[in-house]
C-alpha cells in the first residue's frame, strides 16, 4: 500500500508556501485592491487580467477560466503534477521534511518522478561545473575566455564541462542512488551495450532552468569541430524538458523583465550571458528550436501583456538572409502579444556576443536602445529583394509587402505603413498603395480562420442574483456578520443553481455558527465537503472582492441580508396576489380573506425590509 503524507505536513507546507511568492514566480501581481492581487491567467490566452490572488485567505481565482484553489492547485495544475508530487515540490523550497504515514521518513523513496528528476539534474549541474576546472577542460575554458567570459562568470550561470568520457556522469549519478531508467528517462544518458552512457562528453555544458530556477535540461557545445555530431546538442524531450515552452536566462530575467516591461530574445547561451553582463539582464534565449506560441505565453504572463501595455519585446537577429527569415518568422506571432514589438539588428552581423567582444559591453546596450519596430523591419526586409529601380520591380515589392501591411490589425497602424510603404517604394501616391493592400486583405478574408473566442462565464445582471451573489460572498468570507439569520433565509431565496448548491453546502457544514470569523479554515471545510463540481465555486467565492467597506462591514450584512429576503418577500407577493386573482371573493370569501390577510402582512414585511435594505 502507497504511503500518504500526514495531514499536519500538508497544511504547514501550505503554511511556509505563500501564495503570493509562489505565483508571482511565474506572473506578474499587481494590487487590486481590497487585499487581492491581480495578474494574467497562466492557463488561458487573455488580454486582460482576470486571475486574482487573496494572500489573506491562500487562495486563487481565475474569473476567465472558472479555475482556482490553493497553492498547491496552482502548482498541480502549472507543472502537472500529482497531489503528493505538488506538495513533496513545495516542501523542497520550504525546507519541510515530509512524514509518510506508514513506514515513517522516506526521504527519497516516496518522492514522485518529477522530484527525483530535478534532484539528478541538480546533481549533474554541479557535476559539470566541478569538471570545468580539470586540466582536461582546457578547451572549454579557453572557449569561454576568447568570448570574454572570466570565470566568475561561468560560476554566474552555471557554466560546466561534460568529460570525454562514456561513462563519467552516469558512475558519478548512480553512486548518488539515482537509477538508470531515471537517467534515461531525463535525457541525461543514453542506453549502451553494457549500461548507461553519457549524453553529453567532451562538451561545454549550459544548464537549462525553468522559471522557478530547478534544472530541467542542459544545452552543450562541440569543442572539437573535428568530432562528429552536432555542434549544439540538447536535452532531448523529457518528463521535465520541454523544448517549445523552455527559455534559457529566464530564470535570471524574469524579475528584471516584470520590472522594466522588456523582454530581449537573443540566439543563443553566450549571447544571453553577454547581454547580462553589459547591462542588458531581461535578454533569453530558445533552446534549440524556433520562438513560438508557448514563449510568448510565458513572456506575456512575465510583462503582464495588456491592452493598454507599453512593454516591448525585443528581437534580435543576425543581418543575413537567415536573420531576416527568422525576423519574418517572428512576424506571424507579433500579433499575439500586445505590447509593442521590435528588432535589433547589428549592421555588421555581428551577434550580441560576438559584439561585446570586439565593441565593448556599450556596444551591447546600444544595439538594444537602437531597436527598429517589427513592422518595419519585415516591410523592409520583404522589399529590399526587388529591384526598386523600375516600375515592375516596385509593383512587385508592393505586393509582395501589403500582406503584411494588411495583416495588422491595429486600423491607424496599418494606415500609417502604408504612407511608409507608398514613401519607401517612391510612388508618391498613397490612395494607390492603400487600395492595392485593401484589395489584398479582401482577398484573404474569406480564406482567414477565426480564433475561437474565450469561454463566455455568465453576466450576472439580475439585481436579485447579484444580491444572491454577495451574500454568499459573506457566507464564505465574513459568516460571523450575517449570523443565524443567514440559515433563516432558506434555500427557496436563491434562484442560481449553484448558489443554491453553496447555500445548502454552507448548512450542511455547519452554518455560520460553526463558520466562526471565518477565514481559511473555514473555506477548507467548505471545499472538502463540497462536490468536485462545486469546489471552482467554493473558491471563487473566497477570492472575489466584497462591496463593503470595513467599517460598515456588520451594516452592510445586515443590508444585503434584508434585500435577499425582500427579494424572496417580493415572490411571495406577486404569487399571492396571482392566487387572489384566481379566487372568487363572493364564492369563496373565506379563502379569499384568509389570502388578503396574508398580504398585509407580507406588504407590512416587504416595507421593513426595504428600510433595513436601505441601509447598505
Amino acid at each position: 500500500m502507497a504511503s500518504r503524507i500526514s495531514d499536519e505536513d500538508i497544511a504547514l507546507v501550505r503554511e511556509r508556501s505563500p501564495i503570493a511568492d509562489i505565483v508571482g514566480e511565474h506572473i506578474q501581481l499587481r494590487n487590486a485592491g481590497g487585499g487581492n492581487l491581480k495578474g494574467l491567467c497562466p492557463f488561458h490566452e487573455e488580454k486582460s487580467p482576470s486571475f486574482n490572488v487573496t494572500p489573506t485567505r491562500g487562495y486563487w481565482y481565475c474569473f476567465g477560466c472558472a479555475e482556482g484553489g490553493d497553492v498547491i492547485t496552482f502548482v498541480r495544475r502549472l507543472e502537472h503534477l500529482s497531489f503528493g508530487e505538488a506538495v513533496e515540490r513545495l516542501a523542497n523550497r520550504a525546507g519541510v521534511q515530509l512524514r509518510y504515514e506508514q513506514g515513517g521518513y522516506v526521504p527519497g523513496r516516496e518522492q514522485g518522478e518529477r522530484i527525483r528528476l530535478i534532484e539528478a539534474h541538480r546533481a549533474a549541474a554541479e557535476f559539470y561545473v566541478s569538471k570545468l576546472s580539470a586540466p582536461d577542460a582546457a578547451i572549454g575554458r579557453r572557449f569561454l575566455s576568447e568570448r570574454g567570459f572570466e570565470r566568475v562568470d561561468a560560476e554566474r550561470f552555471g557554466v560546466g564541462y561534460a568529460p570525454a568520457e562514456w561513462e563519467a556522469l552516469s558512475r558519478h549519478l548512480m553512486a548518488k542512488g539515482f537509477t538508470t531508467a531515471e537517467l534515461i528517462k531525463g535525457g541525461l544518458a543514453k542506453e549502451g551495450r553494457r549500461g548507461p552512457i553519457d549524453r553529453f562528453r567532451g562538451r561545454l555544458v549550459w544548464p537549462i532552468r525553468d522559471i522557478t530556477g530547478d534544472v530541467i535540461g542542459f544545452g552543450a557545445r562541440k569543442l572539437n569541430d573535428a568530432e562528429d555530431g552536432p555542434k549544439y546538442l540538447n536535452t532531448p524531450e523529457s518528463p521535465l524538458y520541454k523544448k517549445s515552452e523552455v527559455l534559457y536566462g529566464v530564470d535570471l530575467a524574469k524579475r528584471e523583465i516584470s520590472k522594466r516591461s522588456q523582454a530581449v530574445i537573443v540566439e543563443g547561451y553566450t549571447d544571453v550571458m553577454a547581454c547580462h553582463l553589459s547591462g542588458v539582464p531581461t535578454a533569453v534565449a530558445t533552446c534549440g528550436t524556433a520562438f513560438g506560441e508557448e514563449h510568448i505565453k510565458v513572456l506575456r504572463r512575465l510583462l503582464l501583456d495588456q491592452s493598454g501595455s507599453r512593454g516591448e519585446v525585443i528581437f534580435t537577429f543576425d543581418g543575413d538572409a537567415a536573420g531576416q527569415k527568422a525576423a519574418l518568422r517572428a512576424f506571424a506571432d507579433e500579433q499575439k502579444f500586445v505590447t509593442q514589438t521590435f528588432v535589433a539588428v547589428q549592421a555588421d552581423g555581428l551577434d550580441p556576443c560576438d559584439l561585446r567582444v570586439r565593441q565593448g559591453d556599450a556596444a551591447v546596450r546600444d544595439l538594444i536602445a537602437g531597436r527598429e519596430p517589427l513592422f518595419a523591419f519585415a516591410i523592409r526586409s520583404v522589399i529590399s529583394r526587388y529591384d526598386g529601380s523600375t516600375n515592375e520591380g516596385r509593383l512587385s515589392a508592393l505586393d509582395a509587402a501589403a500582406p503584411i501591411v494588411a495583416g495588422i490589425k491595429d486600423r491607424s497602424l496599418r494606415r500609417l505603413y502604408a504612407v511608409d510603404l507608398d514613401r519607401w517604394l517612391g510612388f508618391n501616391n498613397e490612395q494607390f498603395v492603400l487600395d492595392r493592400i485593401a484589395e489584398v486583405s479582401a482577398a484573404a478574408q474569406p480564406r482567414a480562420q477565426r480564433p475561437a473566442g474565450p469561454r463566455k462565464v455568465a453576466d450576472l445582471t439580475d439585481p436579485g442574483v447579484r444580491t444572491e451573489a454577495e451574500v454568499l460572498r459573506l457566507a464564505v468570507q465574513r459568516p460571523a456578520l450575517l449570523g443565524p439569520g443567514f440559515e433563516a433565509l432558506g434555500a427557496e431565496a436563491f434562484t442560481l443553481a449553484e448558489h443554491t448548491a453553496l447555500y445548502r453546502l454552507i448548512v450542511d457544514s455547519g452554518g455560520t455558527a460553526a463558520a466562526g470569523q471565518g477565514g481559511r479554515e473555514w473555506v477548507d471545510l467548505l471545499l472538502r465537503g463540497a462536490e468536485d463540481s462545486l469546489r471552482g465555486v467554493v473558491t471563487r467565492f473566497a477570492v472575489e472582492e466584497l462591496r463593503a467597506d470595513l467599517a460598515s462591514e456588520e451594516r452592510y450584512a445586515s443590508a444585503m441580508l434584508a434585500a435577499l429576503e425582500l427579494v424572496s418577500v417580493t415572490r411571495a407577493i406577486e404569487r399571492l396576489k396571482s392566487r387572489m386573482e384566481r379566487t372568487n371573493p363572493v364564492d369563496e370569501q373565506q379563502e379569499y380573506n384568509r389570502l388578503f390577510g396574508e398580504l398585509v402582512a407580507l406588504e407590512h414585511q416587504r416595507r421593513v425590509l426595504r428600510e433595513r435594505a436601505a441601509g447598505s
